[in-house]
Formats: C-alpha cells, structure tokens, sequence
C-alpha cells in the first residue's frame, strides 16, 4: 500500500488569514519603533527583513487568524495521522511557532535570513524533500503556481482564476474558500464614529452663526476629519492586533479577525490620509494646522500614550477638544475660552465613562490588554468622572454671569435651568459606565441613547430660548 503523501500548506494568506511579514511590522512599531523601522534597511532583502522583524517582535503565533476551511483540513488530516507540513516565505522562527501551536509536522519550510522561499525557491526546496508530485500543496497567490505545478493534488484557497487555469492544464484541483471582501474593509474605517465629528458644528452653535457662508466650510471640514479619522483608525487597530485577539469584542475586528488584510488597510491609511490633509489645505492654513495636530496627537496616541494611565484619557479629551477648534477653523469663527474649558472636562469624564465600561465587563481581574487599567482602579476613575462633570457644570455657571455670555444669552437664568438636564446627562452617563451598561464608546452610544439625546434635546432648546433665538426663527 502506497504511504499516504504530506499535505504541506502555504501559511500568509492560506492557513492564516493574515501575512506574519504584516503582523511583525506592526507589532514591532508599538513595541519598539526605532528598531523596527531601522529594520527597513534591508527592503532590498526580503530574507533578512524578515528575520529582522521576527526578532524585534516575536508574534503571539497562537492569536493569529486561521482560515476555517484550510484549519479544518489541516487539523483532520493530522488526527489521520497524515504529516501536515507548513512551507512559507515567513521567517523560519515564526512558521516553527505556528506548527507547533497546532501540533503539525516539526519539519518545517521557510525563510532563514538569507533565502527567500518563495515561488520556485519553495517548489524545488519541497521537490527536494519530497519527489515529483511526492505531495499536496495548498496556497493562495501567484506566487504558489510554480509549487502546484509539482504537487500531486493542488489545493488553491480563494483564488478561483488559478483554479480554473490549472484545472484546465489537467492538474487534480480542489478550491477553498477564502479572500477577503471590500465591505470588511471599509468597516475597518468605522463609519459609525463619523458622528463624533459633528463637535465641529458647536462653534457656529454657539455663535449664532446659522448662514451657509460659514455652514459650508465647516461640513467639508467634518469630511477631512472624518477621513482622518478613519486613518488614525486603521493605524490603531494595526497596532492594537494582539490586544484586540485577547479582548471579548474587539478580537471581530476586520484585520484582528482576518477579515480584512493588513496590505490593504495600509494602503487605505495613505488614501484617507491624503484626502484629509488635501481638503484641509484646501480650506485654509488654519484649519491645515489643526488637522496635522490632530493627526499627530492620534498617532501619537495609538503608538505610546494610550498604554500610559491617566494620560490616555486626558490625550482623548484632547482629541475631541481639537474637533471644536477645528470647527472654529473651518468656519472662522472665534472660539471662545469658556468653551474650550468648559469641553475638556465634559470629554476628560466620557474617557473614564469608557473605561470604567471596559473594565466592569472585563471577564477577568487582570489589567485591560494594551492598557494601564485594572479593576482596582474603577473606584478612581469614578471619581475622575464626577470630578470632570462638576468642573464642566460650574464652568457653565461661570460662563452664563461673564459678560460673553450675558450678551450671547440675555435670559441668562435659562441657562442655570439648561444645567439640570445637561447634569442629569453627564451623571446618567457616569452611571451607565460604572454598571457596564453602555457600549465600549461612550460618543457612539450616546449617539444612540434615546433619553440621553433627549436630556440634550432640551438642554440646547433652553440655551436656544435663552439666546432669543426661537423669537428670531418662528417669531414672537
């Protein structure tokens, strides 16, 4: 009886969805930035990049994404008994890793940090060890055609052309599922958080400033900020791959998951980033300035401050504070100084709101992954909170007796009756995030929070009353 023949499997794009080249890089830039990027000397040099890399970042192997279909062969021809061999253009460190994870065959084929085993390199390294159609081989890119042409069986992942084409030249075909798909990606951008942006409107809110002339610049604003946004997105979620694997619901994420590639959600950073930064300079020198700080807060913030305590939730104040600005930029207005003040605070309290939300559903007592927080310190970010929501409260206060705001608001006493629903807000919401019942985005869901919206419904109709503003639009 013949012996059964090896089922070797190709591992970036094949066995995982996702490519270990991808995944170092980026787990080095948040681990260690200089020694990643000094790594780059060596494009020239897949192999030793490779190696490079592997060595800066060594990869949770085990977290990386497999492919359902392949991982199930895989997994069913080992129980056989058959040998299941890993062959990649990975380094050889990390595809050792990876077939140990999965108790495959400790024979292993891969880059060593000098030969690239990729293409023909592979075939004739498996043709080598194995004989003329001596195995099974699966893949999924070009690349891979110069391997099935020497395997008995081709098993082609997602790649129905190549499958087509070697069927035709007679070769035993078998076609997997897998790829990816453009809507994953663009879930990658989150969408749902563009809402956030409208804070640049609050400027012209609360200047009375309700003509096209200053509404116009300030909507494109909010679309170069929404693209920058969803740039800064994809760089934190690229950073963020082994924390989010670890997390209960941030493990879906498309490129977390596999369900969008790496590649290409670095090529959709250039993109968005391009936009963003073309309208804005569009706009005007200004408005230019608060993007690129913007931009460089964030990325800032996804590369180190996120993972400092405290910090981070004072950069996402920040960052939500720079969207007024912005606004004010955009729609050249002159923001005033009791709004600024009087939003940090507001922001400083939702950043502990949200992670106070993290970590009363956290499913254990250990620290948030990528984060500085534990469940000893929900009674401290509580209080931050409380504090934040008081300071914004008495900052409002302050506001409704200055002369700025006896002058925008005549009926200032309308004001003092506008702070109990916006108090009831911020305290509702304290609440919500310290019982875990809001979502892991405090903008987002009170986007979504039906009494929330209208707390802040009749917040702004009071400052709109106050303001003589109802007179001006209905009469009166």
């Amino acid at each position: 009886m013949a012996a059964v023949k090896p089922l070797v499997l190709d591992v970036d794009g094949t066995f995982l969805q996702t490519d270990m080249l991808f995944e170092a890089f980026w787990a080095g830039l948040g681990r260690a930035p200089r020694a990643t990027l000094a790594c780059l000397r060596h494009l020239r040099h897949p192999a030793r990049l490779k190696a490079a890399l592997a060595a800066v970042a060594p990869l949770r192997t085990d977290l990386l994404p497999v492919n359902p279909s392949v991982a199930e062969l895989a997994l069913t021809s080992h129980r056989e008994g058959r040998e299941v061999v890993l062959a990649s253009a990975a380094d050889h460190s990390q595809v050792r890793q990876l077939a140990a994870d999965y108790g495959f065959s400790d024979r292993v084929f891969a880059s060593d940090g000098a030969v690239n085993l990729k293409g023909s390199a592979k075939a004739d390294a498996l043709v080598r060890a194995f004989g003329e159609q001596g195995f099974d081989y699966a893949g999924n890119a070009a690349a891979d055609l110069a391997v099935w042409e020497h395997a008995e069986n081709t098993l082609v992942v997602g790649f129905p052309r190549a499958a087509q084409a070697l069927a035709g030249r007679g070769h035993n075909v078998v076609a997997l599922e897998g790829g990816w798909s453009v809507r994953a990606l663009l879930r990658a951008l989150r969408p749902h958080q563009w809402v956030k942006n409208g804070l640049l409107l609050l400027p012209m809110i609360a200047a009375h400033r309700f003509d096209l002339v200053t509404l116009v610049p300030i909507l494109w604003g909010i679309i170069a900020f929404s693209a920058a946004a969803s740039s800064i997105y994809i760089v934190n979620d690229l950073l963020d791959l082994e924390a989010d694997r670890l997390h209960p619901t941030k493990r879906h994420r498309p490129f977390a998951s596999g369900a969008a590639p790496i590649g290409a959600g670095m090529l959709a950073f250039v993109l968005l980033a391009a936009l963003a930064l073309g309208i804005a300079a569009a706009i005007g020198p200004g408005f230019l300035g608060v993007v690129v700080l913007y931009m460089a807060t964030s990325l800032a913030y996804s590369l180190r401050l996120k993972r400092m305590r405290w910090v981070d939730i004072a950069t996402l104040a920040t960052l939500y504070t720079i969207r007024v600005v912005a606004g004010a930029a955009a729609g050249a207005l002159d923001v005033s100084v009791y709004m600024l003040i009087f939003i940090f605070p507001v922001f400083l309290a939702l950043g502990c709101v949200k992670r106070l939300t993290e970590l009363t559903l956290a499913p254990s007592e250990a620290r948030l992954p990528g984060r500085g927080y534990g469940r000893a310190d929900r009674g401290d970010l509580l209080n931050v909170a409380g504090l934040g929501a008081f300071a914004a409260l008495l900052i409002f206060f302050l506001y409704s007796i200055s002369d700025q705001g006896r002058t925008l608001y005549p009926d200032s006493w309308l004001l003092w009756l506008a702070m109990l629903p916006m108090g009831w807000w911020l305290v509702r919401m304290v609440m919500l995030g310290w019982y875990g019942k809001q979502d892991y985005d405090p903008m987002v869901f009170a986007l979504r929070d039906k009494l929330g919206l209208g707390l802040l419904m009749i917040t702004l109709s009071l400052m709109f009353w106050a303001a003589g503003q109802w007179a001006v639009w209905f009469g009166g």
